[in-house]
C-alpha cells in the first residue's frame, strides 16, 4: 500500500522541461516545488481550478516530471489524448504515476495549442457560439495499469471580436489545447459544459482518486 510518504509521479505536458514548468510564478507558487522536484501537497478546497489545483486537491505528495514525448500525431481526435497519456506515463519508471493529455475536438478536427496570438484568435472565432468536445486521456500505474479517455462537451457563447481580442491579449490561451483555459479567464467565454468539468481542465480527478484509493494508495 502506498502512503503519504510515497510520492505520486505527476507527468507534466511534454515539450516542457521541469525548469520551464517551475519557472512560471503561478505554478511555482501553487505547487511549491522544491529543488528535488518533490512537494508535499496537502488536501484543501479547490478555489483555483487549475491542473495544479486539481492535483493539490488530491492530497498526495507529488514528484513532478516533464517527459520528452513527440506530439505530432495525425490521428482522430480521441486518439492523441489516449496515445500521449500512455507515452507520457510509460516514459517514467516510478511505480506510482499518473499522466494525462487533452485534445479539443471541433467537428472531428483537433485544435491543438495555438502557435501564436493570431492563430489563437482564429481558434476563438471558430469556437464562438458553437459546441465542441474535449477528450482527456489519463494513464495510471500502481497495482496495475489503467488507460482511459474521458469526454465532455463544451459550448462557447457567441463572442464579440473585442472579447476575443481581449482574451488573446491575456496570453492565457497560448499554452492550452484549443486556445483557451476553462479554469482561468477562459471561464467567461463558456456558456455550458456537459460532463465532468475536470475533464475539460485536463485531469478527471474523481476517477484518478478512485483508482488510487482502490489500489490502496493513500494521501
Amino acid at each position: 500500500m502506498g502512503s503519504g510518504n510515497t510520492p505520486l509521479t505527476l507527468v507534466l505536458a511534454s515539450r516542457c522541461s521541469l525548469r520551464e514548468a517551475t519557472k512560471s510564478p503561478r505554478r511555482r507558487a501553487f505547487l511549491k516545488v522544491r529543488p528535488s522536484g518533490v512537494t508535499k501537497v496537502r488536501p484543501s478546497g479547490v478555489t483555483k481550478v487549475r491542473p495544479s489545483g486539481v492535483t493539490k486537491a488530491l492530497g498526495y505528495r507529488l514528484k513532478v516530471v516533464a517527459p520528452e514525448v513527440a506530439e505530432d500525431l495525425d490521428l482522430p481526435p480521441r486518439e492523441p489524448a489516449r496515445t500521449l497519456a500512455l507515452r507520457k506515463g510509460q516514459s517514467v519508471q516510478d511505480r506510482w504515476a499518473v499522466a494525462a493529455d487533452t485534445a479539443v475536438d471541433l467537428d472531428g478536427q483537433v485544435l491543438s495549442k495555438p502557435r501564436d496570438p493570431e492563430e489563437n484568435l482564429v481558434f476563438l472565432r471558430r469556437l464562438s457560439g458553437r459546441s465542441h468536445l474535449v477528450h482527456t486521456g489519463v494513464y495510471l500505474r500502481g497495482k496495475g495499469e489503467v488507460l482511459e479517455v474521458h469526454t465532455a462537451r463544451v459550448r462557447f457563447r457567441a463572442l464579440s471580436e473585442e472579447e476575443m481580442r481581449w482574451y488573446v491579449q491575456s496570453g492565457e490561451g497560448l499554452d492550452k489545447a484549443g486556445g483557451y483555459g476553462a479554469q482561468g479567464l477562459g471561464m467567461v467565454l463558456l456558456e455550458d459544459i456537459e460532463g465532468d468539468f475536470y475533464t475539460v481542465v485536463g485531469l478527471p480527478v474523481s476517477r484518478v482518486f478512485a483508482w488510487l484509493w482502490a489500489w490502496g494508495f493513500r494521501p
